[in-house]
């Protein structure tokens, strides 16, 4: 869940221009993630962790700026391949405990990639 991922976004500065790239570029950096082209071409990319990029996506949607629709959809396009990562590991055991009764702790240890202690925790709770 912690790991950065990097979103493309072809020709950034060609579709919202450079002053609005400059300004997503701070705005990215109050969410720990970063703007940056892509070695020396016209290419671009945001990179950082998929809930810190979908925090800076609902800031650059505050900003009301049409010119930020492309970077926003670009975005929001790319995280629904990363949803597993955009959920907390304790929503996610509590949804699949939820879901499948009889989910054993190995298989959610196995989906979730979570320790047995955090499993058996997440069961107590659903059981309380």
């Amino acid at each position: 869940m912690t790991e950065d991922i990097t979103i493309r976004l072809p020709s950034l500065i060609h579709r919202i221009g450079g002053e609005k790239t400059k300004q997503a570029k701070t705005i990215a950096l109050q969410y720990d993630c970063e703007v940056k082209r892509v070695r020396r071409s016209r290419h671009w990319g945001v990179s950082g962790e998929a809930i810190k990029i979908q925090s800076f996506t609902e800031r650059l949607k505050l900003e009301s700026d049409v010119s930020f629709g492309y970077l926003i959809h670009k975005i929001e396009t790319a995280l629904l391949g990363h949803a597993d990562k955009l959920e907390p590991l304790e929503a996610k055991l509590m949804r699949l405990i939820n879901d499948q009764p009889n989910i054993t702790l190995g298989e959610l240890t196995h989906l979730t990639q979570c320790t047995m202690a955090e499993a058996r925790i997440a069961r107590f709770n659903i059981e309380l």
